[in-house]
């Protein structure tokens, strides 16, 4: 694994090892063949090689994973993943984080990245799988690594449930998307417009519509169909989304409570309310609850 320094190559290592990787950062180029050729290892491993290991170079990255390739060793199987990101964007992540950038430590950031950039130009056409965090919230990487190295299996195959307003589009990366517009909106009752769809009196406004039961029970089911079939043909991730007006209530009303109910038959659940973390973003706190 490797890419541009502020790629999200960090968090993209905590993913793999919350899902059961042995990782191994920075470790010196000239020390990973000897690894490799040691006795097998349990469970899959993952190397973060950037241009901070003290040995690294474009030739020898390419050289290693080439010879790897070569059927040398046919029981193992090497794959490149690539983090990318636009210029601009690493150039704001650094501002943000006041980080001098490794390849430029007495100079701006920007040119940093420049140098890096065009260094890693080879690997990046190289790249078995290449991911672009320029417009990822950590949370969107997080799930685009579950999907592409989480084991497909009952007890971890990852559901993950978004509410979302349609005034600012949908959500990238989902596999399904309902529109529960047509529940009656609590937004017009003075008393929860100020509430959001995880506070108790909007899930029961919203429950009051007599259309509410049947479209849950049916979206519910179609859900309980799925899953099993995902895992039967190797998928590790199914994200299904919400849509409403405002992202406030409605669709939070419905993501909370399917989550519910798919955390209590067992199934590994994670929610995202897009519009509450913006605005809890914009407001400069951590979104509540």
């Amino acid at each position: 694994m490797t890419g541009p320094s502020g790629a999200g190559r960090s968090t993209a290592i905590r993913v793999l090892e919350d899902l059961g990787w042995e990782v191994i950062d920075n470790l010196p180029l000239s020390l990973v063949p000897r690894l490799l050729d040691g006795p097998p290892h349990g469970k899959p491993l993952a190397l973060g090689l950037d241009v901070r290991n003290r040995d690294f170079s474009t030739d020898a990255l390419l050289d290693l994973v080439e010879r790897r390739h070569s059927g040398a060793h046919p029981d193992l199987r090497v794959e490149l993943l690539y983090l990318d990101c636009a210029p601009d964007v690493l150039q704001r992540r650094f501002s943000e984080t006041r980080r001098r950038h490794p390849l430029a430590p007495a100079e701006s950031p920007t040119e940093g990245i420049a140098r890096e950039i065009d260094l890693l130009a080879p690997v990046k056409l190289r790249a078995d799988l290449l991911i672009d965090t320029s417009e990822l919230t950590v949370h969107d990487l997080r799930a685009d690594m579950d999907r592409w190295f989480g084991s497909p299996t009952a007890d971890n195959l990852a559901v993950s449930l978004h509410s979302f307003s349609y005034k600012r589009g949908l959500p990238r990366g989902l596999d399904m998307v309902f529109d529960v517009r047509f529940l009656r909106n609590p937004y017009w009752d003075d008393s929860l417009r100020g509430l959001d769809g995880r506070d108790a009196p909007v899930q029961a406004y919203v429950a009051q519509d007599t259309r509410y039961e049947p479209f849950f029970d049916s979206v519910a089911g179609l859900t309980r169909l799925l899953l099993p079939a995902y895992v039967a043909e190797g998928k590790a991730h199914l994200s299904i989304g919400f849509g409403c007006t405002g992202g406030q209530h409605r669709s939070v009303t419905v993501t909370e409570l399917l989550a519910k109910t798919l955390a209590e038959e067992g199934w590994r659940v994670s929610i995202r309310h897009r519009e509450l973390e913006r605005r809890a973003a914009q407001s400069g706190a951590a979104e509540p609850r």
